[in-house]
């Protein structure tokens, strides 16, 4: 791989690290939202978020662009390829954050339709 390759990769891994650590934050402000009624510009902001990359990675087929991205830059597959977390915080990403992202909108929207007190 040549030295331009290394540098686009390194590149790709901290916009595709600083990416996961933003949408896990979001993630998690939305489950306390919904768990505690909290609400604010911050929600509007997690709640765009996460549909902004949920859209993507539907439309992209259920894949991450970014993880292609790296291999094209020379990533080699395996686990913790493309982003420099280690593998034990996101070998389970998509079951993990998935439910709670499902868990925070149900109780979110409990909560605005006044389901949920």
């Amino acid at each position: 791989m040549a030295a331009g390759g290394s540098v686009a990769l390194a590149l790709i891994r901290w916009v595709h690290t600083a990416i996961y650590v933003v949408m896990a934050g979001s993630t998690f402000m939305l489950l306390y939202a919904g768990v505690t009624g909290a609400s604010g510009p911050w929600l509007w902001v997690a709640l765009i978020l996460l549909a902004i990359e949920s859209v993507v990675f539907v439309g992209n087929g259920m894949k991450c662009p970014l993880t292609e991205l790296a291999v094209r830059h020379g990533a080699t597959s395996g686990r913790v390829f493309d982003t420099f977390l280690p593998e034990i915080a996101t070998r389970y990403t998509f079951r993990f954050f998935g439910t709670i992202m499902v868990v925070g909108l149900v109780l979110v929207l409990g909560r605005w339709i006044g389901v949920i007190g």
